[in-house]
């Protein structure tokens, strides 16, 4: 196994500036999706492999190395473009992998796990058995390398053979499988069957790779329900389910927890008691959405860009929430009002849990974490509206993720290209925006170098990877911010 150095593992905020991170980039299983399955394995529509590698997803990892690993890309930019090149320099397991220790890939760390024998042993058997493989194909994925293991537990094909299992195409949104708060792990529990998976590679990442040797006692595991065996299949709270892009660090004392579609409130309940029970922060405010698949998590409807702006989906707005954008009738009516549908916001003090305050938008709680938590006590919270607040452009960009972005630093975030009205109001509040391919060559150029950047969005290609239903935000798990 590699004996790479044990580094901290620290995020305390959503804007602090980003150091390392976990991401997984696509991977042969997403060239995989059928239509017949693409629901069951949580894919709206099937998607051109090589564009949302080569053409859209390549241009992420370039810039993160920029932002995080600069010395590992510069002076290459020319080389790692060039047409006539392979992808290698992208590809995990591969001797011109960037294998950086920043940006640091999730297929990388499971085969360097997979050195141990017993390890190997026990995490084959265990995918197995989710899988039902006879025992013949366990001797055969046994017989395997480190690395080519490695790939067909993520992507399920062995090179040139036949499909042995499902892929998890959705590996690539590393955000859902824990979440980093303050020196802890969160791990999650997922929703649907298709993570299930996942959700195993990650726990045995997690728990025996050395990067986390001295972190192991912070790694949190949430605990069913006794008897949760006996519960449902499915629509039930009572299940405990929680995914990590249901689960924002805005502080080093407050922590939200999203109600959703793919985390319960039992979810929600467990992870307050453990998170207090080890005074790991002071707050937590849980966030019920409506469970529509248009939301998903909590970070499809909003994100921060810096301490005093925010990027939110307008129908959680105060006017919205209070029905002030209605007119007369409707609000009498009140038929957008029902219950299912009707944001809940609580917030819990771990000093006094008896005491609860609620809030009634969510442009309420944002700018409370910004005045309160992020101290602008002078600066006026600024919000972001998704398609600029105008109908049907708001509902159409978050779906296409207009409101799930990553911020590298206070002020400078990643979205998709493709959202123009929400670019609107980015520009309306003085933010500029710069696309990729041109940032790209001014760092390579040494023009300008990613620490001098400022309020500015980041805009990447997107028709294939916003197809898959998640933005940079999903596709990143924080290990290492700056305090803000």
């Amino acid at each position: 196994m590699s004996k790479k150095a044990v580094q901290k593992i620290q995020v305390n905020s959503e804007i602090g500036r980003l150091r390392k991170l976990l991401v997984h980039s696509p991977d042969s299983g997403l060239g995989k999706v059928v239509p017949s399955k693409a629901q069951d394995w949580l894919f709206e529509d099937i998607v051109h492999l090589e564009t949302i590698r080569g053409k859209e997803y390549d241009y992420y990892t370039k810039l993160l190395l920029y932002f995080l690993d600069y010395d590992k890309i510069i002076g290459k930019l020319s080389e790692i473009d060039n047409p006539k090149q392979n992808r290698n320099f992208f590809k995990p397991g591969k001797p011109e992998f960037h294998n950086s220790e920043y940006v640091v890939e999730l297929q990388t760390l499971l085969a360097e796990i997979l050195a141990d024998s017993n390890i190997k042993n026990q995490l084959t058997a265990s995918v197995c058995a989710i899988e039902n493989c006879n025992y013949a194909t366990q001797n055969r994925l046994l017989e395997l390398s480190d690395n080519q293991l490695a790939n067909v537990f993520i992507s399920g094909s062995i090179k040139e053979e036949a499909m042995i299992f499902a892929p998890i195409p959705n590996f690539i949104f590393t955000r859902d499988i824990g979440i980093t708060i303050n020196n802890h792990i969160l791990l999650n529990k997922p929703a649907k069957k298709a993570r299930t998976r996942e959700a195993l590679l990650a726990k045995y990442i997690f728990f025996n790779h050395p990067i986390f040797k001295d972190y192991r006692d912070n790694i949190i595991e949430i605990p069913d329900l006794s008897l949760s065996f006996l519960l449902p299949k499915d629509g039930d709270d009572k299940k405990v389910t929680l995914e990590g892009g249901d689960v924002m660090i805005v502080s080093k004392d407050h922590l939200l927890i999203g109600v959703s579609e793919r985390t319960s409130w039992e979810a929600a309940h467990h992870s307050i008691k453990i998170l207090f029970d080890k005074k790991i922060v002071k707050k937590i405010t849980v966030v019920k959405i409506p469970k529509k698949r248009d939301y998903m998590h909590i970070d499809t409807v909003f994100t921060q860009v810096k301490r005093n702006v925010w990027v939110m989906l307008g129908n959680f707005s105060r006017k919205a929430q209070k029905g002030l954008d209605s007119d007369p009738i409707e609000q009498g009516l009140d038929y957008t009002n029902r219950k299912e549908d009707k944001l809940k916001i609580i917030q819990f003090n771990r000093k006094n849990l008896n005491e609860t305050v609620h809030f009634n938008s969510l442009e309420e709680l944002l700018t409370d974490i910004s005045v309160n938590d992020l101290g602008c006590k002078k600066e006026e919270v600024k919000f972001i509206f998704s398609g600029n607040n105008e109908f049907p452009f708001d509902a159409r960009e978050q779906w296409t993720d207009s409101c799930n972005l990553l911020a590298l630093k206070d002020g400078v975030v990643i979205g998709y290209d493709r959202n123009d009205k929400t670019l609107e109001a980015f520009k309306k509040l003085g933010f500029q925006s710069v696309e990729i391919t041109e940032l790209l060559q001014k760092f390579e150029s040494k023009k300008l170098k990613p620490d001098d950047v400022k309020d500015t969005i980041i805009l990447m290609p997107s028709a294939e990877l916003s197809r898959a239903r998640g933005g940079f935000h999903c596709m990143s798990m924080p290990l290492l911010r700056d305090d803000i």
